[in-house]
């Protein structure tokens, strides 16, 4: 049928690229730009430039969000004058061949995406970059400020940072505890793990899904309390102890005027009040000198 051979004609045209039968043009380009952690002001002068030039500018926008807003694409838009198509999970893991490296494989097409943070902080963008390498697309990251860096506003040193792990949310029968092998290794060994909280940005409606409507749930941000309650809980199914008594410290609003805020809790403290609306993250702390 069409569609297979449509898919086959894809993979011989990548193949006698990579083999070099087929040339890139050198004009093809994808340039991904990290936007900070605060607000549309953060971008780099270079990265802004570059934006500024771009025939096609994309946003990965289900990683994070930026300013803890999830239509600040329509900020963005104004700030850097330039129309922005807001790219969800399923377009960059799903499309991106078609929709985003596809422009850029087309003579003269420069391509942005934009991430916010780093670009390079994510599995997802690196994957990217790798299939537009295999496409012979030519590819620029534009550095910028991510939580891995801003960690060490704590206090804590991040040289004596171990392996960062993802906290996903907890659903009905689906409790994960992959994350905890991590923050024991990380604590028998005094090094700090820090956990990335997950975010829920246009989740389908399943149930609106089988009355044939397509609806979008609301966004869902895990706060401290909630990966706290999680970490109890993993602690319950594994019972090895691993962060039993720990300091830990709750981040939120790095990175954001007028400040970022971080406070030193225990995970056993995890009813402490919280902005229930704000991206946060989790430190489980390893060993502490006597200046941390």
């Amino acid at each position: 049928n069409i569609q297979h051979v449509t898919e086959i004609f894809k993979k011989a045209k990548r193949l006698l690229l990579l083999t070099g039968v087929l040339s890139s043009n050198i004009n093809m380009s994808l340039h991904m730009v990290g936007l900070g952690l605060g607000d549309e002001d953060d971008i780099t002068v270079k990265g802004l430039k570059t934006v500024q030039s771009a025939d096609v500018v994309f946003l990965e926008a289900y990683t994070s969000v930026l300013g803890g807003s999830v239509d600040y694409h329509k900020r963005l838009e104004q700030v850097y004058g330039k129309p922005i198509i807001v790219a969800d999970r399923d377009l960059v893991e799903q499309q991106a061949e078609d929709l985003i490296l596809q422009p850029a494989h087309q003579e003269g097409k420069k391509v942005a995406f934009l991430v916010v943070g780093d670009p390079v902080c994510a599995t997802t963008h690196t994957d990217l970059w790798l299939r537009a390498r295999q496409l012979n697309i030519h590819v620029e990251v534009i550095h910028n400020a991510s939580i891995m860096g801003a960690a060490g506003a704590t206090g804590l040193q991040l040289y004596q940072f171990g392996q960062t792990v993802s906290l996903p949310f907890f659903d009905g029968t689906w409790r994960p505890v992959s994350f905890y092998p991590k923050i024991q290794y990380n604590r028998r060994g005094g090094l700090h793990t820090l956990c990335l909280l997950d975010i829920k940005v246009k989740e389908p409606d399943f149930e609106a899904m089988t009355k044939g409507k397509v609806r979008y749930l609301p966004p869902r941000f895990m706060t401290v309390n909630t990966a706290c309650e999680q970490l109890l809980e993993a602690e319950e199914t594994v019972g090895q102890q691993a962060y039993d008594g720990a300091l830990c410290v709750g981040l939120a609003r790095m990175g954001r005027t007028p400040s970022d805020h971080h406070d030193s809790i225990t995970v056993t403290d995890s009813q402490r009040e919280q902005e229930q609306q704000q991206q946060g993250q989790l430190i489980v702390a390893g060993g502490l000198g006597e200046m941390q």
